[in-house]
């Protein structure tokens, strides 16, 4: 994945924040809750239809998003990406391995391009943990003041990346498997096989939903804690010193 272009700290300050339970009704439980029932809601409707509307919910909000927030990133646009592709999985009622593959394919290319972030001048890392709207970026940057602090730094940011990655890796291992236990409707065996074939996807996205947050938050939080961890050793500046204060506005990191 090719890199993309992060908003400057200025304007992360004032960028709103994402609702968080607007991003869960849209992107998560009205999906699901259109394709395991909407056989029974909408009988009216063919099951391409109900697949259809359902995917509308994270397209409406992807869009809603990206006009009230006016921020995206790399992450946002394959999650994009990727609900186009179960719309046209559906549609053109492709096998439950494409499906499967797919799946495994987004959580595998992120971590990919995380790690391979390493290689750049901003490294992903910093889009998810170490950002002004975390944490005091300046702060920390300020007591890099030697070749040596700088270095050590750069090796907590190289461990961090790695831990987090390991997230996204085990992700698209789940991911592939939980598909392959739950998608098992071959689309092309009429309208009931359509209609299983959406309730299926509609139980693989929570089923998925519960188990990777089960198996990689504790991978994320691991990646956080050694983050704090390697930024308290090289500075001396502890969790409560370089935390950002939801309530202010982040700090600006010097140009």
């Amino acid at each position: 994945m090719s890199e993309t272009s992060q908003p400057s700290p200025a304007s992360s300050a004032n960028t709103q924040r994402e609702n968080p339970w607007y991003n869960l009704i849209f992107n998560i439980a009205a999906p699901i809750l259109l394709l395991t029932k909407g056989a029974d809601w909408l009988p009216f409707l063919t099951p391409q239809l109900v697949l259809i509307i359902a995917l509308l919910f994270p397209i409406g909000y992807f869009i809603y998003d990206l006009q009230t927030r006016k921020k995206v990133n790399g992450i946002s646009i394959l999650g994009f990406i990727s609900v186009l592709l179960t719309g046209g999985i559906g549609l053109l009622k492709l096998s439950p391995m494409v499906f499967a593959l797919k799946e495994t394919a987004l959580p595998l290319l992120i971590g990919i391009a995380v790690v391979a972030s390493l290689k750049t001048k901003n490294p992903m890392i910093k889009m998810f943990l170490y950002n002004p709207s975390v944490m005091d970026v300046p702060k920390v940057d300020a007591q890099l003041d030697s070749p040596e602090k700088r270095s050590a730094f750069d090796r907590v940011i190289r461990n961090c990346t790695l831990i987090f990655a390991s997230s996204f890796l085990v992700s698209a291992v789940v991911n592939f498997f939980v598909t392959r236990m739950v998608v098992t409707t071959d689309p092309r065996g009429g309208a009931e096989a359509e209609a299983a074939f959406n309730a299926e996807i509609g139980t693989q996205t929570w089923v998925t939903w519960i188990v990777m947050t089960i198996l990689t938050l504790p991978l994320m939080i691991a990646s956080m804690w050694y983050l704090f961890k390697g930024i308290k050793e090289v500075t001396g500046l502890g969790m409560d010193d370089v935390l950002v204060d939801a309530k202010k506005p982040a700090p600006k990191a010097a140009e």
